[in-house]
């Protein structure tokens, strides 16, 4: 039978909902937008702040929220600001000192602000995948002209991770590469390992033969020639920025539960539950507002709690401890 560690190391699987109400998905029938006014809640929070984690350069990032933006002032009826953070740790800093009230996060960035703040930070919703499943898989690309194909070849070649808060770009693969018993520390294995500075950044990085591999994320599922379904790869196709026959995907997760929408957790209920609505409304009565924040496609949100990401808060603290014992 396989304990706790073995399962978060060896599969990083994701874990089923263990709430005791059942998830709500967009996909259920009857769920209804918002009706549009000011809240009481806006007593409390007058000014809607929510976060955007980096991966894209800001320009980008902002021009995908502003409908969103636009639609939740509209909605509630109260200023809508946008705050681009540098990194993913930028997120988890931003919600600790009580400068955003929401932001979607990866689930290791998620787990780590909640250890961070003590539990200050509640997971409202999560994307759910084209096949309705919360997950998606960290993949580690390489040049398709590099003769690089497998983990193997990686031995004595450069890697280069995306955030050190990412779960695909970070945590996941690393805890892979351990579990298989390649060493991650730079020189053991690898020549060097460096930190790109997010997604779209690690991508380039590999294009342009500043690192021999990068970790990335995507669906795993659609078409690789076109970056797969959602993820950062899918962006950049999208964007013009990736042919993906200048890629080779060599290794790539089991499934990693998706990161959710978060906010701070001492908000009222009333607000919580009225950004849950609108969040599961979105994908039908907005599309394309529901596409610009997520890149691309997918089954739309589904409701979900702390306890979905137990797995990856062990994850965390697992490697904080791994750091612990190399100090």
């Amino acid at each position: 039978m396989l304990n706790r560690r073995s399962l978060l190391l060896a599969t990083l699987a994701a874990a089923p909902a263990m709430a005791q109400v059942p998830p709500r998905r967009s996909a259920d029938p009857g769920i209804a937008f918002p009706e549009a006014g000011r809240r009481a809640w806006a007593d409390t929070i007058p000014q809607l702040r929510i976060g955007i984690s980096g991966g894209e350069n800001e320009a980008d990032r902002l021009g995908r929220y502003e409908p969103y933006r636009r639609l939740l002032e509209e909605t509630f009826q109260i200023p809508v600001r946008l705050f681009p953070a540098a990194d993913f740790a930028g997120i988890g800093q931003a919600f600790a000192a009580g400068r955003i009230e929401m932001a979607q996060m990866g689930a290791a960035n998620y787990a780590g602000t909640w250890m961070d703040t003590n539990g200050g930070i509640e997971a409202l919703v999560a994307a759910e995948a084209d096949d309705g499943t919360l997950g998606y898989v960290a993949v580690m690309v390489v040049r398709a002209d590099s003769g690089i194909t497998d983990l193997a070849g990686m031995r004595g070649r450069s890697l280069a991770w995306a955030d050190p808060a990412s779960t695909s770009g970070y945590f996941a693969p690393r805890a892979a590469l351990r579990a298989a018993r390649i060493p991650t520390e730079p020189g053991a294995y690898f020549s060097r390992t460096g930190f790109a500075g997010g997604h779209e950044q690690a991508v380039v990085a590999v294009l342009q033969r500043q690192y021999d591999a990068a970790c990335t994320w995507a669906s795993g599922q659609g078409d690789p020639a076109q970056g797969y379904s959602r993820g950062a790869l899918r962006a950049m196709v999208e964007k013009g920025m990736l042919d993906m026959r200048d890629l080779r995907v060599i290794w790539h997760s089991d499934p990693i539960p998706t990161g959710p929408i978060a906010c701070r957790a001492d908000l009222p209920e009333a607000f919580k539950e009225d950004m849950r609505r609108l969040l599961l409304a979105l994908p039908k009565t907005h599309p394309a507002i529901y596409e610009g924040i997520e890149r691309g496609g997918g089954a739309g949100f589904r409701t979900v709690t702390h306890a979905d990401y137990a797995l990856v808060v062990q994850l965390r603290q697992d490697e904080a401890a791994e750091r612990r014992r190399r100090r």
